[in-house]
């Protein structure tokens, strides 16, 4: 899997740009780009890694991702056949370099700042929703006043990061390859017994320098990351295969042993897994 500085096809004079991606699965590949992305998922779910954090996503969430911030959307195929996400991309000068800098505007700031680690719109989605089903049939001047509607809508909502840490410089694209390699590997291979040897020869680096190279992009070592992948993927068994036991979704998810399963899903998620399972 290769990463590409991703670059949304625009011309110059074209500030905000509205995108519909109807496909069996999104784009799935680890990728930057300048713009700032508002989606909504209308139909799919899956897995979305944006910076160092591991999330879900699913039908009907409001997402924000900021500028040249490295993200991946996986579509779980086994629960949905399409993924379908409508999305709007700017930048902060899309619209001059001092518009947003205007006295009027001083609250989109907020916005601004907490799309830099990504946000999940936990308020007002039908709110958003209904703003993002009316630009398919609107021209530009009318996407442009829905947008700053949407824009007001999330920053008076409630909300949550993506991710808890962002690497400041941009991938060059030798690091995206890297990274991409090693995310790939993890996401594909995560039931299996992975060693630090094998993570280190997909970046091809010795695995001293590989440790310290994850560690400074992501903040968290490579079998952070790793339990962090695992337990997501148990949180979906837990609620989507009623029929499996703790011990065996444990298992599937590549943990030895389920006490220190129930020992790491209590530390990121909060509650036990059969709590996890009982709220469903």
């Amino acid at each position: 899997m290769k990463i590409l500085p991703f670059k949304i096809p625009k011309t110059e004079r074209e500030a905000l740009i509205y995108q519909e991606d109807i496909e069996h699965v999104f784009y799935n590949h680890l990728h930057q780009h300048e713009e700032i992305q508002i989606s909504y998922i209308v139909k799919g779910c899956g897995t979305l890694i944006v910076g160092d954090s591991i999330n879900d996503y699913k039908e009907k969430d409001i997402l924000v991702i900021g500028e040249n911030i490295p993200h991946v959307f996986r579509s779980d195929t086994e629960t949905s056949s399409e993924s379908i996400m409508y999305t709007l991309f700017f930048t902060k000068t899309s619209f001059g370099k001092d518009f947003f800098s205007l006295n009027d505007l001083s609250s989109v700031d907020e916005f601004f700042k907490d799309s830099e680690h990504g946000i999940k719109i936990l308020s007002n989605q039908n709110k958003i929703i209904h703003h993002f089903d009316k630009l398919k049939k609107q021209n530009k001047i009318q996407r442009i006043a829905t947008f700053l509607k949407i824009i007001n809508i999330i920053i008076n909502s409630k909300k949550t990061p993506l991710s808890s840490f962002i690497y400041k410089k941009k991938y060059t694209d030798d690091e995206g390859r890297r990274m991409s390699a090693v995310f790939e590997y993890a996401i594909e291979s995560f039931h299996q017994n992975i060693t630090l040897e094998e993570a280190a020869e997909k970046a091809n680096m010795s695995k001293n320098a590989f440790c310290r190279y994850f560690k400074k992009r992501t903040n968290k070592t490579f079998f952070q990351f790793l339990i962090e992948i695992r337990i997501e993927n148990a949180c979906k068994l837990l609620h989507n295969k009623k029929d499996l036991s703790i011990a065996s979704i444990s298992e599937l998810c590549g943990f030895q042993d389920i006490a220190n399963f129930n020992r790491k899903f209590k530390e990121l998620k909060g509650i036990s897994p059969s709590q996890y399972r009982g709220q469903f």
